[in-house]
């Protein structure tokens, strides 16, 4: 008898009427607006402008999501176009069924359409949203849980996840991998924003930081998984994937610090022209507002000396001018 596990949701959706509320998406809605809104923070605190992140994340999060979907009906074709099955389903994205691997990827090439309209250098809007990008996963997996889908291996833990039966599943308690990635991408992102704020990373370090630690930790609990998935010499094909991205990321980090070493000084040159346009306006309004004393000071004839420079017999008030004038 189990004395302690995580309930599952006895459904995924909710209905409102005709309108049907799935958790699977309000996870994914949920995850897009933090990422969005802590990237912002980021930007502005790094020299960017309010409002950027937003306007960039417009083309990299429908371009996130047919990436991810894109990757998994590739890597699970047979769920959607064996025998049997109705390749329509490939379609219902509410469903479940995001690969991050895609989503990265496709994701990238939005952000950085997003990023050629304003002038903007991809790998320092890829640094600030980065962590951002981790919590939204958090976010993201609970959706795995409304839908009861990606546990692990048969488990009697305290923390196991009860799962129902149903047509494709078997009732019992299970690893809650969605759970363990959970915590995984939450500890990613502090790890990248003490990393960012510690070691000052920039032209893409810290992006490519969040990317090798998430890695890291898909490796372990890809493995945990027990969901049917392809295997190449012996592993998952999701585990093969993380391997190679965290080589690719860490060799990053390596190369650029060699190349590029500090960061950017300047994120966004639209930000920095309004700087500087503020500054001279607030140095002209100074200026101006010191003209009338300058003028009062020097007119005033009081100075002897001023009247001594006026042997030409011209009176104090003129040499005056004359003085301030030098």
């Amino acid at each position: 008898m189990d004395l302690a596990y995580i309930p599952s949701p006895s459904t995924g959706v909710i209905h409102l009427g005709p309108i049907p509320l799935r958790g699977y998406a309000f996870c994914i809605i949920i995850g897009v607006f933090v990422a969005v809104w802590y990237g912002n923070k980021r930007w502005i605190a790094r020299g960017g402008t309010a409002g950027t992140v937003a306007d960039i994340a417009v083309w990299a999060v429908p371009f996130g999501l047919v990436g991810g979907r894109l990757y998994h009906v590739i890597t699970d074709y047979q769920l959607y176009f064996s025998e049997g099955e109705n390749w329509v389903d490939a379609f219902k994205i509410w469903e479940g069924g995001l690969g991050i691997w895609g989503a990265i990827a496709l994701g990238a090439v939005g952000a950085w359409i997003g990023c050629r309209r304003r002038g903007i250098p991809l790998p320092a809007y890829a640094d600030a949203i980065a962590p951002g990008i981790a919590l939204a996963q958090a976010i993201g997996r609970w959706g795995n849980w409304f839908n009861q889908e990606l546990y692990g291996r048969p488990t009697d833990l305290p923390w196991a996840l009860k799962i129902t039966e149903s047509a494709n599943r078997e009732a019992g308690t299970y690893h809650p991998t969605f759970l363990y990635e959970s915590l995984w991408c939450v500890g990613v992102a502090l790890l990248v924003v003490w990393a960012d704020r510690r070691f000052k990373l920039g032209h893409g370090r810290a992006f490519a930081l969040y990317v090798a630690a998430y890695c890291a930790g898909r490796g372990w609990i890809e493995y945990m998984r027990v969901d049917e998935a392809h295997h190449v010499l012996g592993l998952r094909l999701n585990v093969w994937t993380a391997i190679v991205v965290f080589v690719l990321a860490v060799v990053y980090i390596v190369v650029s610090s060699r190349l590029r070493p500090g960061r950017e000084e300047i994120v966004e040159p639209k930000a920095e022209k309004k700087t500087e346009e503020k500054a001279e306006e607030k140095a002209e309004g100074s200026e101006k507002a010191g003209d009338p004393d300058a003028s009062a000071d020097t007119g005033s004839g009081a100075d002897p000396d001023a009247v001594d420079l006026g042997k030409d017999g011209t009176n104090g008030k003129e040499a005056g001018h004359g003085a301030g004038k030098s």
